[in-house]
Order: C-alpha cells, then structure tokens, then sequence
C-alpha cells in the first residue's frame, strides 16, 4: 500500500516569517484548507470532492476517476492530466464584524502552477510561480454570508513565453519532445529526472487562508552580526504595516526589554543588541543546537498592545572558505570560527505529489539522518523549497542546510526575471531566520554543464544566442540572486553554482566543490573512488533497488523481473540496470532470480558507499565534506537512494550510520 493520501496534519500557515506561535491582537484569520473544495475538468459539469492542499492527480484517484499513479505503468496512462484545464471551487462564509478590520488578505503559500484567481466571480491575479506565495487584499471584493473562491489552473502547453521562444533549452531529464521546463516556474523533476517519473502536477499544494487585521509586523528578523570575546552582536529588523502614528516595537529576550519608535516616513523596525555568554547554534557532532525564543510586541504612541509573536532564532557565524591554497582552491565550511568536516546527503522531495507528505514522514527522515551522524543536508534544486517544519527539525536537530535555489539543469531565459526576483524575495524573507541554513547555491549543475556537456552544438545555438544564454546566466547567478540575497538576507552565505569544478581531470580534484560520477556514468571502478578525491564531495553515488516489500506495492510478481515493461519503464537512468549488474558480476556471483538481483545491487551500492565515504574521510583536510547522492526517493524505484520511499533503510544506509559515527 502506498502512503495514505487523505490524512493530513496542517501546519499553521507561515506567510513570510518564522514563527511557531501567534497572538495578534486586531487579527483573525480563517482557514480555506480542508475537504469541502470541489474540482472539476473545465468542459465538465460536475464537481467532485477535492482536499486542499491537494493536487489534481490526488483528487482523481481519491474520485476513482484514475488508479494509483505509482501501480504498474499507470504512469504512462496518466501523462493526459498536465493537458486539461483544471477548476477548483470553494464556499465560505464571511461575518459582518470581519469587514470592519482595516485590511482583508487572501494568502496563498502556493499554486501549482499557472492559476488565475475569481472571488465572488471577480478577476484577482494570475500566479505563474509554484515557488513563490501570494498575499492580496481583497476586501472590496468579499461579502458578509457565502463566498465563492475559483481557482482555474491552465495547462503549461498554453505558456505564451514557450511558443513564442527563438530557441529551445537544455531542459533537466525531460524526454519529450517539447521541452517546457526551463520557460516555468515549477519543480523540474515534475518533468521527469534519472530517479523519478514525469508527472506534471497541478493545484493548490501549500496553505490557504484569509486574514484580517488593522496592523501587523512582516518579516521580523534576527540575525548574527559578530561574536567576538564571549559577546553575539545581533540586529532585529522588521517592517511595520497598517495605519498607525508612532509604532514601538518592543522585543523581549532572556527576559531584557528593547525598543524602537518609528517616526516620520520610516516603516522599518532595528534594534541592534548583544547577549554576553550566548549559547551558541552547533550542528550535530560539534555541541547542542541552542535557540532563543524572542518575544515581539508592536505598541501604539500610548502603550496599547496591537500586535504579539513568539519565534525562535539562533546565535551563529558560518563561512565558507573557497580560496586559493597550497594545494589548488579550498572549500570548507567554518562554523562559529571552528572548520567542520561535513557529513550529509542529497535531499529530494519525499514524494512526486508534495501535498501527501505528512508531518510525520518529515519526523522520520529527520530522525533517519541524525541516527546516521550526518551535519548536512543538501536540499537540491531540481524540487522545492520546503515546508517550514524540514527546516524546524534541521535547527532542532542540528542539522545544517545546503539550500539550492531552485534552478537545476537547464538554462533559464530571460523572460523569467519579473518571476524569478519575486521567487527569491520571498523565499529569504521566509527562511532567513533558521540557523540551520549554511549556504545557498545558485543552481545545480548549469555552468559545469555549459562548459563540459556540449549543449551549444546539441541545440544548434548561434554565436549571438550562445551570448544572450550566457550573458542571461551570468545575470542571474552572478548579478541578480546575490544582490537580492543581500538584500533580504545580509548574513547569508552564497555560492553560485555546484560543483565549481569538474571531474574531467585529476588537477580538477584539487579545486572547490565537486560533483564525481566517474562511478556510473563514466563506467569506473569502485576503487577510482579512493584516488578522485575533490577539496569538497557534493555528489557522487551509486544505484540500487528497494527490498521486494517496496517492489511489491508497484507491480505484481508476473513484472518483477529486468526486461518486463513495467520494470524497464520503473528504471528511469539510462545505464541502470547494465551498470548493476556489471558491477555485481565484478564482486559476486550471478544473480540466479530477480529477487537475488534485488539483494546483490544493495550489496554493491553499500559497497561503493563504503569505498568513497572512507576515502573521503581520510583525505582531510584535502577533503572537508563528503554529501553522497541520494538521500530519499519520491516514489517507488530503484535509484541512488539509501532509504526508499516507505522509509525502509537500504544496506547503504547502515553503512553511512556506521562511517559517519
């Protein structure tokens, strides 16, 4: 059986802050989760029952209208779904006294992906970003008693940005014909990657809400400026909002009251603030990952409380050192002046369909990678940015966060920019206050692709669009991103790309960070590992199948063998099962029966882990961090995972557990 689809545990909706607990006074919101929306394919005339957060594909089979996406090759029966227009449709009730707030807010945290918005029949907005939440005021626009909100999702093949293109771009794993990723803004790996399947989602798949309110305090913001002789210099910034003359913040920590007035045209909060003897934020293996709890208060000129918040932050520095050094170019990552040596994995989405992944699944993968000793986790950038409660349990935990912005594989045109600076503005603004956050990457893999994969002659470029796709490249990753970076997150550790140097050579393993798959897509031995050592591992890895339990919610047993159509369509990489078996025949005997096959590719998948991660370990401080490909999977398949989508532990995972202690 797969995961249960239909029970959800919500978290409070989160709109541009960090915060665990809220009491404002002059607010109220309600929520517009929950199982009384109703879908329906645009020529249709009936509505069926639908869950938000939900996707389409989730309320097709809870409607019997489709199977299990996952069973057998219904993957391939379902590619129809991304080419309809979808409507969802909600009723509400509004009171009287909510009207009498100053301000009325519809706030979605996401639409998946090009939606327009109706309230009470009116046109609101057009979403064209799966990453990015929305926040609108519409107050005109309601009525006291019933509400009617729709929700109209278009399929991507109408984006006028794609058919109107000059060129086409390299696009991630997609294999059909017609290319659409790099024109949208939406998780790549909808569209297929090496690991997953394509299936090209719609919907509303984060928290709705409405709130009123008179005024408000967005963004609130702590972080470290310096710690220095047993003393963390912090800042304090928040905007205020609403109609209010001469508002005081007022901010409470370990029991010190600090305050701020705005006056004249300001709307911005600082406060600048030391705490002597602070407990400091330590990733897992190197001390306790201490946080404070801050207590905010915004007042008015008479000292009357309008508006409340509690939220957590935490008391570190981080750098990042890529500089030249004796032996090429160094990459190491200091936390609060002390080098770490960082032990982690790559992060997927959890499941293709993100709105079925419960509260509890983040428990147990979490718990997982603190029970193996990793530091690190990479949350790559072919998915999405995640829900608060991931990054809650990696400040709880201890667990430091590689956070990818969300560009993986493709080239990105230009056209994207008005999109792109609203992505990344409220994706700073969101996470900023989570000391688990190391470092952000501008994309994974592009410009060790533009230089290395021969994408210019493959797409036929001219020399003037090779120009225009560089030069839009070199904007965002290089221009854009970090300025806004710095604008939104001052303290923010960047990088712009990963790896910064490729595997090509034996002097490139002397350089930054690296991305190694001479083992599986170069054919090499297990042993290469121990002498392609790079300054920094951030991927490299080797496939294996789930245990037969896993094989057995897919597929019947008449399929489980290699050259079935069900089990060829389930191996997504192009050298998969060849690559296994050829290096199992290296160190065991001949797989007799699937089921064999099944337990020797977890054998050499271990293998190779156990290889690489102890040469990886031993070459410091040449090497300062070792983060293998993959951690999770997002369905039911073989892959690079060490723990598959049941969260059942491969043999890979024991062996991380057991090198990383």
């Amino acid at each position: 059986m797969r995961r249960e689809l239909i029970k959800y545990r919500f978290l409070p909706l989160l709109i541009f802050h960090f915060s665990f607990f809220i009491l404002n006074y002059g607010q109220e919101s309600i929520s517009l989760n929950g199982s009384d929306w109703s879908f329906k394919k645009k020529d249709d005339i009936r509505y069926r029952r639908a869950i938000v957060p939900g996707v389409v594909h989730l309320d097709l089979m809870r409607n019997h209208m489709i199977e299990d996406p996952f069973w057998a090759n219904n993957e391939l029966k379902y590619q129809w779904i991304e080419n309809e227009t979808w409507i969802y449709r909600k009723e509400f009730t509004i009171k009287k006294e909510q009207l009498n707030y100053q301000d009325v807010d519809l706030i979605f945290e996401g639409l998946d992906t090009y939606a327009k918005v109706f309230l009470n029949g009116a046109f609101l907005f057009e979403s064209d970003n799966m990453h990015t939440g929305i926040r609108e005021r519409v107050k005109e626009q309601l009525k006291i008693g019933e509400n009617i909100l729709e929700v109209h999702f278009l399929p991507l093949s109408q984006d006028e940005r794609y058919q109107k293109r000059k060129y086409d771009l390299p696009a991630g794993c997609e294999t059909v014909k017609e290319k659409r990723s790099p024109w949208i803004r939406k998780a790549a790996y909808h569209f297929g990657w090496d690991w997953g399947p394509r299936f090209v989602t719609c919907g509303i798949w984060r928290d709705v809400k409405i709130e009123f309110f008179n005024v408000q305090i967005l963004h609130p913001h702590i972080y470290t400026h310096s710690i220095e002789d047993n003393k963390a210099k912090l800042i304090f910034t928040a905007l205020a909002s609403g109609i209010i003359e001469n508002p005081i913040a007022r901010l409470i920590i370990n029991g010190d009251t600090l305050e701020d007035k705005i006056t004249g045209f300001r709307r911005d909060f600082r406060i600048a603030f030391d705490i002597e003897n602070p407990k400091l934020w330590w990733c897992n293996g190197e001390g306790d990952p201490n946080m404070y709890e801050a207590h905010l208060e915004m007042l008015s000129s008479k000292g009357e409380v309008l508006y409340r918040e509690e939220f957590n932050f935490g008391i570190r520095t981080v750098e990042l050192i890529n500089e030249k050094d004796s032996i090429g170019t160094s990459f190491y990552f200091k936390l609060n002046g002390r080098p770490v040596f960082i032990k982690g994995a790559n992060y997927i989405p959890q499941d293709i369909f993100l709105p079925s992944v419960r509260d509890e699944n983040y428990h147990q993968l979490l718990n997982q990678v603190d029970e193996a000793n990793m530091n690190m986790l990479r949350v790559w950038g072919g998915g999405v940015y995640e829900k608060d409660i991931f990054y809650n349990l990696c400040d709880e935990k201890g667990i430091m966060v590689w956070q990818d912005f969300m560009f993986a594989g493709s080239m990105y045109p230009k056209e994207l920019q008005y999109s792109i600076e609203g992505e990344i503005m409220y994706n700073c603004l969101r996470l900023r206050n989570h000391p688990s956050i190391a470092v952000w990457c501008g994309n994974n893999e592009m410009e060790v692709a533009w230089n290395n994969w021969g994408w210019q002659k493959q797409f036929g470029w001219s020399a003037k669009d090779s120009t225009e796709i560089w030069e839009t490249y070199q904007m965002y990753f290089h221009e854009l991103i970090p300025q806004l970076l710095k604008m939104y997150n001052p303290s923010a550790i960047y990088t712009p790309t990963s790896p910064l140097s490729n595997w090509g050579t034996a002097e490139n393993f002397n350089h930054s960070s690296m991305h190694y798959w001479g083992v599986w897509h170069g054919k090499e031995s297990f042993e290469d590992y121990e002498k392609n050592v790079g300054r920094f591992m951030v991927e490299y890895g080797f496939q294996s199948y789930p245990e037969m339990a896993t094989i057995n919610s897919f597929c019947e047993p008449k399929d489980q063998k290699l050259n079935s159509k069900v089990m060829e369509n389930r191996q997504k990489s192009y050298i998969g099962n060849e690559e296994i078996m050829r290096q199992i025949l290296k160190y065991y005997k001949k797989p007799k029966t699937f089921e064999e096959f099944v337990e020797r590719s977890q054998d050499v998948q271990a293998k190779a882990m156990e290889i690489a991660i102890s040469a990886h370990m031993k070459a410091q401080p040449h090497c300062m961090g070792t983060m293998f490909w993959q951690l999770n999977d997002c369905w039911p398949g073989p892959s690079w995972s060490v723990i598959d989508y049941y969260g059942r532990e491969k043999k890979a995972y024991q062996v991380v557990k057991k090198l990383f202690n």
